[in-house]
């Protein structure tokens, strides 16, 4: 069996309490539930600042979920590929001959539990529009997307609505920048409600 970060013996209990205790010193509530469904893409949002990962990272721990994440296969070099995948990372290639999309949705669905988050701005910076990768994977895989989120201004973290996209990409997507409208992220001039839409 190999172990991750997220169900290592010893470590993996004391960082969740380690979180948990982060969350609370902080003033951080957690809303929603963990997704039910065993297979997902999760979409992490807003993300303007370097503080979003170790949030959302406690965020994982602390609703006991195992969270994986895609990395360019360059990264994944020995002696440090063991350490990354230890940290739920996944190898892809992402070379112009290759299908990025199609390996990310086959390793979803070869697995018996995957959450896969995606960070959907692509960048901490502002940015005109969403990348779309994300949509697709979860397209191809035939799994629903989670939205997840870190709204600064009251203070909450945790799991929002699910959806199975339909293909529509443009309706789909309103479904999301009704969900993220409201949110305060921690450098609000940074983000950009997902919008598709845009040449």
């Amino acid at each position: 069996m190999r172990y991750s970060l997220f169900d290592t013996p010893v470590v993996t209990p004391l960082l969740r309490l380690v979180s948990n205790l982060y969350l609370w010193v902080m003033g951080w509530h957690k809303v929603g539930a963990l997704p039910a469904d065993p297979r997902c893409v999760v979409v992490a949002a807003p993300h303007t600042s370097s503080w979003d990962f170790p949030l959302m990272l406690a965020c994982v721990f602390s609703y006991r979920a195992k969270a994986s994440w895609m990395g360019k296969k360059s990264m994944f070099v020995w002696p440090i590929s063991q350490v990354l995948k230890w940290l739920g990372g996944i190898p892809i290639d992402r070379g112009r001959t290759t299908n990025a999309v199609g390996q990310a949705a086959r390793v979803i669905t070869e697995s018996d539990r995957m959450l896969m988050f995606l960070s959907a701005e692509g960048t901490r910076g502002r940015t005109s529009k969403w990348k779309t990768g994300f949509y697709h994977i979860a397209l191809k895989a035939r799994v629903p997307i989670v939205l997840s989120f870190a709204d600064y201004g009251r203070r909450r973290v945790g799991f929002g609505p699910s959806f199975v996209p339909t293909g529509d990409i443009e309706n789909d997507m309103k479904l999301l920048a009704e969900f993220y409208r409201d949110m305060i992220p921690k450098y609000p001039e940074k983000f950009t409600v997902p919008d598709v839409s845009q040449p």
